[in-house]
């Protein structure tokens, strides 16, 4: 089994790298892309160093799978040019989701809908993976009907370079910005960039996602998606209407079953999902369960995941895995 990190410099693919090594993922080599700025530079893996390699130099290595974070537009040249020579790319940027032709996968929702002729496979934004992931189970029960969401999502979904404005900014030095204002003692209602019909591309990736995912364009979903001062997972305030009536024990029940939540909702211990909990961790937390009394069949909730970790490279990972372990590679 070989294997490609396409963006392994980069923070996505550094988790990549330490997600493989915990899951000790079967693979036989490993190749380490970027571009050709990093080409030569040495990054350790499982204590042994790996030299960073060009994409043209990956794919006439032809891999088994290319594990892509590199953005959409180097996804869109080069995902191809992978998958014609037989190699399976499973891509974080939002090049393919909305691509009728491409599947747009969160393993433990809808990854049996993959066969061996999805060789560029999606994998959602992170701010849609953890808010699916405690959905979908409620789905099935009660049917979705509409989802009005509110993130609070951490600088790291950014990048690197927000990273350090926050840092800088705590530290008070001066430094390069990633966004157009301050991020310490902030919140920027500002995630990607804005569209014609005043949303942002963030907001309407949770809208159109979370439909292709839970195969409903009738699930109506709107979304305002917040930048606040946090470096490792996004928060999510979710109030979603179903058409059937449920019951709070019974939808406790329900989340606690499904592999990958865990809930944290004991207002007796002050128990509910933060950040600080998340960080590090695969899971998606799920807290502050309670019924909407201003109308029927509404639930409230609050969701937090590791964006780089559920949210990108461990969704990613989970993605390869199902496919070796069912013989799709």
């Amino acid at each position: 089994m070989k294997v490609a990190i396409v963006g392994a410099t980069g923070l996505v693919g550094n988790v990549m790298l330490k997600v493989l090594e915990e899951r000790n993922f079967p693979l036989d080599e490993l190749l380490l892309v970027a571009s050709e700025r990093s080409v030569g530079k040495k990054i350790t893996f499982k204590g042994k160093d790996i030299s960073v390699i060009s994409i043209p130099t990956a794919i006439e290595a032809k891999p088994d799978i290319a594990l892509f974070s590199a953005g959409g537009s180097t996804s869109l040249e080069w995902a191809p040019k992978f998958a014609e020579v037989g190699t399976t790319v499973i891509d974080n940027s939002s090049a393919w989701r909305m691509d009728d032709t491409k599947k747009l996968v969160v393993p433990e929702i809808n990854a049996k809908e993959l066969t061996k002729t999805d060789k560029i496979i999606a994998n959602p934004n992170c701010s849609t993976i953890q808010m699916v992931m405690a959905l979908a189970p409620l789905h099935k029960n009660y049917k979705i009907k509409r989802i009005v969401v509110s993130t609070y999502q951490s600088v790291s979904g950014t990048g690197v370079k927000a990273v350090e404005q926050m840092e800088n900014e705590i530290s008070g030095k001066k430094g390069d910005m990633a966004y157009p204002y301050p991020i310490h003692k902030n919140a920027i209602p500002h995630c990607d960039v804005f569209e014609d019909n005043g949303y942002t591309k963030e907001e309407m990736k949770l809208v159109n996602e979370t439909q292709k995912i839970l195969n409903d364009r009738t699930i109506a979903v709107t979304a305002t998606a917040v930048r606040i001062p946090t470096a490792g997972g996004h928060s999510e305030s979710i109030n979603v209407e179903f058409q059937n009536d449920f019951d709070i024990a019974e939808v406790r029940q329900l989340l606690n079953a499904t592999d990958g939540i865990t809930i944290q909702d004991n207002l007796e211990t002050n128990s509910y999902p933060m950040p600080m909990y998340a960080n590090g961790k695969d899971d998606v937390f799920v807290g502050r369960l309670r019924r909407d009394g201003s109308q029927p069949n509404t639930l409230n909730m609050w969701v937090v995941s590791d964006n780089l970790r559920k949210g990108a490279a461990t969704n990613t990972v989970q993605i390869a895995e199902f496919l070796i372990d069912n013989a799709l590679v």
